[in-house]
């Protein structure tokens, strides 16, 4: 799969920010960046430019628009982003890359 992907927890929390911060009309960009010990970075952000430049991938995730530079989606390709409990009551959006080198895939037991 190359698509990104966002799970329904995560969408329902962007999109109570969204409605929050009143951006509910804005694509969420994602975006990652590899630095030089070879971790990746990952941003996020509602954005007001939306596709100006033309270099940007658009995909549709549990009603959430997402808009990727074509940059960082072959950084990005295959990635899932949740919203999971870390640590008790400690709630993150994480993203489920396999191709960051720091991702550990989640095994059945």
């Amino acid at each position: 799969m190359d698509d990104i992907t966002i799970s329904q927890l995560a969408a329902e929390k962007i999109k109570k920010a969204a409605i929050e911060s009143q951006t509910d009309n804005l694509p969420l960009r994602i975006a990652v960046s590899k630095k030089p010990d070879g971790s990746f970075h990952y941003g996020m952000g509602f954005d007001d430019v939306g596709n100006a430049q033309g270099e940007d991938m658009h995909f549709i995730s549990n009603d959430v628009e997402i808009v990727v530079a074509k940059t960082s989606f072959e950084l990005l390709k295959g990635t899932t982003l949740d919203y999971a409990e870390l640590e008790p009551k400690q709630f993150h959006f994480v993203f489920l890359n396999p191709n960051d080198p720091n991702y550990t895939p989640i095994t059945e037991k």
